[in-house]
């Protein structure tokens, strides 16, 4: 497997408006939350490029989360439209990676960033420590890898 020497970077954004469900006492969004639109993120992500948790669960995988995190930068209010834009960061080992960035979509202020890792599980669950033939197709698909 030959890497491209100038890798790929598959990125989608995807828009979505602050619901006064998602606001704490302070009237701002709970940190919580950000984590939800970075899934918003990776869900709209595996749509546009073709790999979905549905694609990945036919295959004969689940792909549970490992680490997340996110680093607030500005807080987010009720009614604010926003963009999440999810990245795909390449890597050797059988893990899927993501960047996030939200910015608030009126003067794109950067409102927060996070990163996120998954792994391969089998369908034992047992960890899979060599990247699945269905992740290194799709990175063939996208010319990530050659």
């Amino acid at each position: 497997m030959k890497r491209k020497k100038t890798e790929a970077s598959l990125t989608d954004r995807t828009s979505f408006q602050v619901r006064f469900s998602e606001v704490d006492s302070m009237k701002i969004v709970w940190h919580g939350e950000y984590i939800r639109y970075f899934e918003d993120g990776r869900e709209a992500f595996g749509k546009r490029f073709g790999f979905s948790y549905m694609d990945l669960y036919d295959a004969g995988y689940v792909i549970p989360m490992v680490e997340i995190n996110c680093e607030y930068r500005s807080p987010l209010r009720v009614n604010d439209k926003a963009i999440v834009e999810t990245r795909f960061i390449d890597s050797k080992a059988a893990k899927i990676i993501f960047e996030y960035s939200i910015f608030r979509e009126d003067n794109n202020e950067l409102v927060a960033t996070g990163r996120s890792v998954q792994v391969f599980l089998n369908k034992n669950f047992e960890l899979e420590l060599s990247c699945p033939d269905v992740y290194l197709n799709w990175k063939r698909r996208w010319k990530i890898i050659e």
